[in-house]
């Protein structure tokens, strides 16, 4: 009988001999190759952190300890390790989520997915622990690719101001985030604490200094000032000990019985505890190693023996931006570059290939990132600032005072705006235009289809005296969706072939094809449409009050909130421009939507052809007087 299965809460490891863990291990890393090739998820990080997770939940007593994961996506052996192995739905409707879940398990803490957040919230746990005087631990996993975050740092200086307030931090230091991770702190984790001579550590040290992109000893100075030389700059122990953290390690991430004495030594510490487990993104499986991207970070269904996806993806929304981003860098050499460690999910390999010297990986540090382009647009460049659509929320004010404030050019790209499905709540792209609504000067394009990314992407560096904003969906691209007019600076997608037509349906970017169909059902009920792409979505097409007036209703689609998003914009437009139409918008709700595939989010929150068409059917009605009834008078009961 398998060990696994016999695995049903993390007590069940304390009966295993240390034969029988390492057996264990092989057999979740059977069992995940197994499972997400046929699901997809993410499977490198966690096939690299097997033995650390066995470790943690032999010496930490979870859920009375708190076991805290940094953005979670390598949390699936943790799941395994505390009842749940049914991956069979995976990050799909009904099924696991691919990261830790309150609603799943009592074991599960934080669930927002986004890096570098965990060293607060076990700072908060570890103080709220002290006050009502409980014994309960904190250990806090992070990797080396979150540790580039600023947040992190943040807490790391809090951390260490309590000498004796217990809290673990685990760093899983595989070199990589999605890729290998870069940058002066890079340098320290890279540098091994060992007993060789003073003059071997030299020669390595300035060895790694001269191969990274960002150097490292004015970070570090700055970061715990301190004046040290290049002997305790090179011992990534010291690092930390210069905050006041008891370093231990660098462990092997993948020795059970290491691992366990390094956590139990953390564990009797009473205070803040740094241990440093070297582990392997994607051990024990082949075409992982030798994927040098990202170690299958993520991946889709594959075939479990080669690696190589199940079947063919067309052209996606991400590659035609990496595509013309090496066309404009052809043309134009003010063009630059940035990622937040994620080169090639938001399509900038191509032109980092083409162009090394021009585009900056700064790390996990969104924050940074966006000052940072704006020193680079006031320097005479533009800056094209690509990053998924949840993680600018992150740089909302750096957006809004260093590149708007200063009216710098840059583009920023937000790639899986919208709906984004099967990675959950915090990952749907769906607050950025109407967080953006604010910002002074901000212009926004929302592309229908590939055509306009490009288009759009064009437009957008032109503009050189404010921030500009391309978004753009998750996953393949469709067809090329044509205008048969336009109106001031708006493409007209559909005629009502009427002077006097009922809807203007106002769609934004990729729900054009979902407006079409709206407007054939509409048809088909008598009721002509207009249909127009406004193609900026800010600031609001100065035609679009007189286009409103011709007719009898406006009706927005878009997929980003309704609270506060283009449709509140178009309303408040109409309003003030003194346009007495009534205006209906449809979006997604203001909650956090459960991980399931795009198609059921988008029926679940009513954001369908057939549910729009029908609520603009009845809206239309009224307007013509045939509801006699109105919903108050059909809930009156019979009188006598």
């Amino acid at each position: 009988m398998p060990l696994l299965t016999r695995i049903t809460g993390p007590r069940d490891l304390d009966r295993l001999s240390l034969e029988q863990l390492d057996q264990l291990a092989g057999e979740i890393r059977t069992f995940l190759v197994d499972a997400v090739s046929k699901t997809g998820g993410h499977l490198g990080p966690n096939l690299g952190v097997v033995e650390l997770t066995i470790a943690l939940h032999r010496v930490f007593e979870s859920p009375k300890d708190k076991v805290l994961w940094d953005t979670g996506h390598q949390s699936y052996v943790h799941k395994l390790l505390t009842g749940r192995q049914d991956f069979s739905r995976l990050k799909m409707k009904g099924g696991l989520s691919g990261y830790p879940s309150q609603a799943e398990s009592d074991h599960d803490v934080i669930e927002n997915s986004h890096a570098s957040t965990v060293l607060g919230w076990a700072d908060g746990l570890a103080k709220a622990n002290e006050i009502q005087d409980r014994d309960d631990h904190v250990v806090a996993v992070i990797g080396d690719g979150a540790l580039t975050g600023g947040m992190a740092w943040e807490a790391l200086n809090n951390i260490a101001a309590a000498k004796d307030r217990p809290l673990v931090i685990v760093v899983n230091d595989n070199e990589r985030s999605y890729a290998p991770t870069i940058g002066g702190l890079a340098n320290h984790l890279a540098t091994l604490r060992t007993t060789d001579g003073y003059e071997r550590f030299l020669a390595r040290g300035k060895d790694l200094l001269e191969r990274t992109p960002v150097v490292g000893k004015p970070l570090y100075e700055t970061l715990h000032g301190a004046k040290k030389g290049l002997k305790d700059f090179i011992a990534p122990q010291g690092m930390f000990e210069d905050l006041g953290l008891k370093y231990v390690g660098p462990i092997d991430g993948h020795d059970i019985e290491a691992l366990e004495s390094a956590l139990t030594r953390a564990k009797r510490f009473g205070g803040p505890v740094i241990v440093h487990c070297l582990t392997e993104k994607g051990r024990g499986y082949t075409p992982a190693l030798q994927d040098e991207a990202d170690r299958f970070h993520g991946i889709g269904p594959i075939h479990p023996d080669t690696g190589l996806p199940i079947k063919a993806s067309g052209a996606d929304w991400t590659s035609v931006f990496g595509d013309e981003m090496v066309q404009l860098g052809k043309e134009r050499e003010d063009i630059v570059a940035i990622t937040a460690a994620m080169l090639q999910p938001v399509g900038l390999k191509k032109f980092a290939d083409a162009f090394p010297e021009r585009v900056y990986d700064v790390g996990i540090a969104e924050q940074h990132g966006a000052t940072s382009a704006a020193g680079l647009a006031a320097g005479g460049l533009h800056p094209v600032f690509a990053v998924y659509a949840t993680f600018l929320n992150r740089a909302f004010d750096q957006l809004l005072m260093d590149v708007a404030l200063h009216k710098c050019g840059v583009t920023f790209v937000l790639d899986r705006a919208g709906v984004t499905g099967t990675d959950g709540a915090s990952h749907n792209g769906m607050w950025d235009m109407s967080i953006l609504q604010v910002v002074p000067g901000i212009r926004i394009a929302a592309p229908r289809d590939a055509d306009q990314v490009r288009a759009q992407l064009r437009e957008a560096v032109q503009v050189d005296d404010a921030p500009t904003v391309v978004r753009y969906s998750k996953g393949a691209v469709g067809p090329a969706v044509e205008a048969v007019g336009t109106v001031g600076g708006m493409d007209v997608l559909r005629e009502p072939g009427t002077d006097t037509p009922d809807v203007l349906l106002v769609s934004v970017g990729a729900l054009a094809p979902m407006c079409l169909e709206i407007a054939d059902l509409l048809d088909k009920q008598g009721i002509t449409t207009t249909v127009v792409d406004p193609r900026w979505v800010k600031p609001v097409d100065e035609a679009m009050a007189p286009l409103a007036e011709r007719h009898r209703v406006v009706v927005t689609v878009e997929d980003n909130s309704r609270v506060g998003g283009v449709g509140s914009a178009i309303a408040q437009a109409l309003r003030d421009a003194g346009v007495d139409v009534p205006l209906r918008d449809f979006g997604i709700p203001p909650r956090f939507l459960d991980h399931a595939s795009r198609k059921e989010v988008m029926a679940e929150i009513g954001l369908t052809s057939p549910d729009i068409a029908r609520q603009v059917t009845g809206l239309v009605a009224k307007l013509d007087g045939r509801v006699e009834r109105s919903a108050a008078q059909e809930m009156e009961p019979a009188r006598d």
